[in-house]
């Protein structure tokens, strides 16, 4: 059908063909509302890609955005949108919000330190410095902005628009959006899916099934493989454990801050209590995440009622970084858990430093490894690492366990996707290239579903 006899738009800014990024423009009666507004990671510093990084909009015409959950590949690029001219409603659950404090003002921190960094580096060969692309006051203005809606709660944004928020299982708060866009002789729904929870994760909801839409945003990170089951990750964790101990070494896990560590502290818990835990010592190494696991301790009920450090009494919290340097004094039976997931900044990195080479050590993957991250040049075969500057040889024994992902793996996708009995139109987002096709080849085999794959820039009427 031609533009003109369609009503609505959406254009597809970011996460096309890539993980990160997501970013998504709804055009309805006249309002433009951005689903995510999120940061692409990977590649280079992140203070090289916010300056070089442009909206390919006006952030001064946008009425409003929604956001699917906390997660800067969705969230990250508000503070600039608002420095560039937003200034209206920020729609989102109220544990993201709880959690979008943390991480924004961590990546601002991190930002600015970083831009600080290069100035004075570049002040040296009187190169022209860098001026940052946000302040600290964006981001209070961020959460200032924030207005919360409960899942399957509806609301109306303005006349003819109205959206609801589901539970999407990935994280504490993620959303699907619903979006119900009303005409005068028709009412046109659209459907994004944000990130889809993996069924199979211990503290997290089954995602929620939608029936009605006319348009699917839908994610498709692990769209091309199945993650495996929660019993046989299990024992692939219980194996490594066992060899480690036998190597006389330690475990490195790499974890995002929101949702895999706290997935991670519950399983080793669960471990804890059925005495499989025993010679091993846990450190959280990550400020921020100890914070989000305190936003998860007052939005969920844990095993036996206690909060999930509790849990696990074993668990040694590093609040400084004296206390992080210490572990290094630690030379076998630690399992260090320390941000970041993708390796791309924090204390991980310097565990790396001082463990990567030995080869009785053993690094465990637990999540998604983006293009351009450190964490996905070692999975990929790296035999070597720099960090700054310094050429480190990869010698410790890696391991990647799907089954702790936070993502939804190609059957639940494609389950997911097969309740809908209104036979939508499909745009697969959010995943890359190789996973998004093979999940449309997936769908039209298996579904029916005949999905189209999203590109940078493109618009759909409906």
């Amino acid at each position: 059908m031609t533009a003109q006899s369609n009503n609505y738009r959406i254009q597809f800014f970011g996460a096309t063909q890539e993980v990160t990024g997501s970013c998504h423009c709804l055009t309805a009666h006249n309002k433009k509302i951005l689903l995510d507004c999120g940061m692409r990671q990977g590649g280079g510093e992140n203070f090289v890609r916010l300056a070089e990084e442009q909206f390919p909009f006006n952030p001064k015409e946008i009425d409003a955005v929604i956001l699917s959950h906390a997660h800067l590949d969705h969230s990250g690029m508000l503070p600039r949108l608002i420095k560039e001219g937003f200034a209206g409603p920020i729609y989102c659950t109220p544990e993201t919000k709880s959690l979008l404090k943390i991480l924004l003002e961590d990546a601002a921190h991190l930002y600015f330190n970083d831009v600080v960094y290069e100035n004075v580096r570049r002040a040296r060969f009187g190169g022209v410095l860098i001026a940052a692309c946000y302040s600290a006051e964006d981001v209070q203005r961020v959460l200032t902005l924030c207005k919360t809606i409960s899942y399957d709660a509806p609301l109306t944004l303005s006349d003819g628009v109205v959206v609801t928020l589901h539970d999407a299982g990935h994280i504490l708060g993620s959303a699907i959006v619903e979006v119900r866009c009303i005409g005068e002789q028709k009412t046109k729904t659209l459907v994004f899916s944000g990130d889809l929870g993996n069924s199979d994760a211990a503290l997290m909801a089954v995602p929620a099934v939608l029936e009605n839409a006319d348009v699917v945003l839908m994610e498709g990170t692990y769209g091309d493989r199945n993650h495996k089951t929660r019993a046989e990750t299990y024992n692939e964790f219980l194996a490594i454990l066992a060899q480690a101990k036998k190597d006389q070494g330690n475990i490195l896990i790499p974890t995002f801050a929101v949702g895999r560590t706290q997935d991670l502290l519950f399983e080793l818990g669960c471990l804890y209590h059925q005495g499989l835990l025993e010679g091993w010592r846990i450190f959280l190494d990550s400020p921020m995440a100890q914070a989000v696991t305190e936003i998860y301790d007052q939005y969920k009920n844990f095993w036996d009622q206690k909060s999930l450090t509790e849990f696990l009494p074993t668990l040694t919290i590093s609040k400084s970084v004296e206390d992080s340097k210490a572990i290094n004094q630690v030379k076998q039976g630690a399992i260090i858990l320390a941000g970041s997931g993708m390796c791309t900044g924090g204390r991980i990195r310097h565990h790396f430093r001082d463990r990567l080479w030995h080869a009785n050590n053993h690094v465990i993957f637990v999540g998604f490894q983006a293009v351009g991250t450190l964490g996905r040049h070692l999975i990929d075969g790296a035999k070597k690492v720099h960090f700054n500057g310094e050429e480190i040889v990869v010698k410790s024994q890696l391991h990647t366990l799907g089954g702790y992902s936070a993502h939804a793996g190609q059957q639940q996708l494609l389950d997911w996707a097969g309740h809908f009995k209104t036979e939508p139109v499909f745009w697969l987002v959010h995943g890359e290239e190789q996973s998004l096709q093979t999940l449309a080849d997936v769908l039209w085999q298996q579904k029916g579903i005949q999905a189209r794959i999203a590109t940078k820039g493109a618009s759909f009427y409906f």
